[in-house]
């Protein structure tokens, strides 16, 4: 009988980034003695936290609970500084982390991913790569997890004349790793996202000028940060055990401290008094102050009506201030901002804030913006417009599943996954906090590890039962797809055009992309899944 085998492919698993993910999942399977490479675009391991190197870059999580739980010794060991860590002290973890493990030797630095093709009649997957200065190749493994994080693919806004412009232009996704002076400069910053939160008031302190140039106002809750005492982080550390199984019990991967009832059954100035204390203790407990607040348009609207009378109460200019004030949209709808001084920088006399909503941009220019207002003259000009969230990082890889279908095909009209993590066609790959999962609603640090372990567990199941390949079923994935979109239809989510939805990248279809779920109720559908016998997959054994 003639062989019938698959040929050895060349790593048994390719791991594509090096972020919290990926540095995982490089862990997890180095321990089980498979053959695997790790490649990363990067010069370093930090995914996210290696390239947004901007002014300000700051985690809104805890920075105990933003944290690997895998490794007690691990956790243990670290010291962090502050509540809310600093992006520098982020990326200092990740590589104490890549250090500690010696995960460096299975990573190929400096190389972008450009293709992944499976091969039926192989069941392989071949990757292609590019090292630069034309440095091209191509391996081939039997498992492909895609690592590149739901925020990592930034993108640039389409304006016209972008190009032309004669000063310094950079991406708070792209920062340059020695820095950009400010001092003496007259800039601009397009975007108030989280990344222009936190990068406006810091790029304030030094430039001669800084226009902000906002398209939408946002909800800015501040963060209170401050430095870790000893003893607050010993009590932590303690306590580590049960505070992770809380984590992922909970709804968010974080532990916030419980709504104090419904806004709608609370008395007006009691609502405010609520209000008032989790505004002075900072941070995303703020969204929870009631249980109806994410429930209820009414309930939500007193919790952002006080956040737009504290902009009035902040900004002394009152044109600015209403400008300020976030319309038209529910609040936490669209990720809330955690920020440090930001309504504040507006009261300086070097800030002008121009509202794009009333003077829109008409196109940049060699010298700077040209507004239906006019010309602001600039020397550099920050975006700090976002990215394509949870699919672009994806979509910018030639993936092809079988019969060489590719992934922008299939997910042309939005994307569809089974768990968030599986793509019907596309046996053997998985994607690491994936549309359909909890991924960025969620401490996604909490989600990794939960998405990590999981597939980890299924490969062990794979190579266990002897299985070639296996790949979600359509039918499963329908069924996934439609129970993603039943939760979210009739939440308040659906009121806004964010970014999980698709809306702020043109012509991306709009879906909702995130499970609204929880994270503690994912965590125990893909737990009775994987006791089922992997549910909703197929498998196909290795010839004899």
């Amino acid at each position: 009988m003639p062989n019938t085998a698959s040929p050895e492919p060349t790593y048994d698993v390719v791991v594509v980034g090096a972020g919290f993910a990926g540095l995982y999942t490089l862990h997890s399977l180095r321990q089980r003695g498979v053959s695997v490479r790790l490649f990363e675009a990067g010069d370093g391991v930090g995914g996210t936290w290696y390239w947004n190197r901007y002014p300000g870059a700051r985690c809104d999580v805890d920075s105990a609970d933003y944290s690997y739980s895998f490794d007690d010794a691990l956790q243990q060991e670290w010291e962090w500084t502050e509540r809310y860590p600093a992006q520098p002290e982020i990326l200092r973890y990740l590589e104490h982390v890549t250090d500690r493990f010696g995960l460096r030797e299975d990573i190929t630095f400096g190389t972008r991913v450009t293709s992944a093709h499976f091969d039926d009649e192989s069941g392989l997957w071949t990757i292609g790569t590019d090292g630069g200065d034309g440095r091209t190749d191509t391996v081939t493994a039997r498992w492909t997890v895609m690592a590149t994080g739901p925020l990592s693919a930034a993108r640039l806004p389409d304006i016209d004349g972008r190009d032309t412009f004669a000063g310094e232009v950079h991406h708070t996704a792209h920062w340059p790793a020695n820095g950009v002076d400010f001092t003496g400069k007259r800039i601009g910053v397009i975007g108030t996202g989280s990344s222009g939160v936190q990068a406006i008031p810091v790029i304030a302190d030094e430039a001669a000028q800084l226009t902000v140039f906002q398209r939408t106002a946002g909800f800015v809750i501040p963060a209170r940060n401050r430095p870790l005492d000893p003893g607050e982080l010993a009590e932590i550390k303690a306590d580590y055990p049960a505070r992770r199984q809380l984590q992922r019990e909970s709804h968010g991967g974080w532990i916030l401290p419980a709504p104090v009832g419904l806004a709608l059954e609370t008395a007006p100035e009691v609502q405010v008094k609520e209000y008032e204390t989790r505004w002075a203790a900072g941070g995303l407990a703020f969204q929870t102050t009631f249980g109806d607040i994410m429930m209820d348009a009414r309930a939500n609207e007193t919790a952002a009506e006080f956040v737009r009378s504290k902009i009035r109460e902040t900004v002394t200019d009152p044109a600015t201030a209403e400008a300020l004030c976030p319309q038209g949209y529910p609040l936490g709808t669209k990720r809330v901002c955690i920020g440090t001084d930001y309504y504040e920088t507006y009261n300086r006399d070097n800030v002008d804030l121009v509202d794009l909503r009333a003077t829109p941009i008409e196109r940049i220019v060699p010298e700077g913006i040209r507004t239906e207002a006019g010309l602001h003259e600039l020397d550099m000009i920050v975006y700090a417009t976002g990215f394509d969230a949870m699919t672009g990082a994806l979509g910018a890889i030639d993936i092809r599943g079988r019969g060489g279908v590719t992934l922008r095909e299939t997910w042309e009209a939005g994307p569809r996954t089974y768990l968030g993590v599986a793509v019907a066609g596309f046996p053997n790959l998985f994607v690491l906090a994936g549309p359909g999962s909890p991924s960025v609603l969620s401490n996604v640090v909490v989600s990794i590890e939960q998405h990590v372990e999981w597939v980890i567990g299924y490969l062990d199941h794979m190579r266990s039962t002897g299985s070639r390949y296996a790949e979600a079923t359509a039918e499963a994935q329908d069924q996934w797809v439609e129970h993603v979109t039943t939760i979210a239809e009739p939440s308040l989510y659906m009121r806004a055009d964010s970014w999980y939805l698709g809306a702020t990248v043109p012509g991306k279809p709009r879906i909702f992309m995130p499970y609204l779920g929880g994270v503690g109720t994912y965590r125990n559908l893909c737990a009775q899944i994987a006791a089922d016998g992997y549910r909703g997959f197929t498998t196909t054994a290795e010839p004899a």
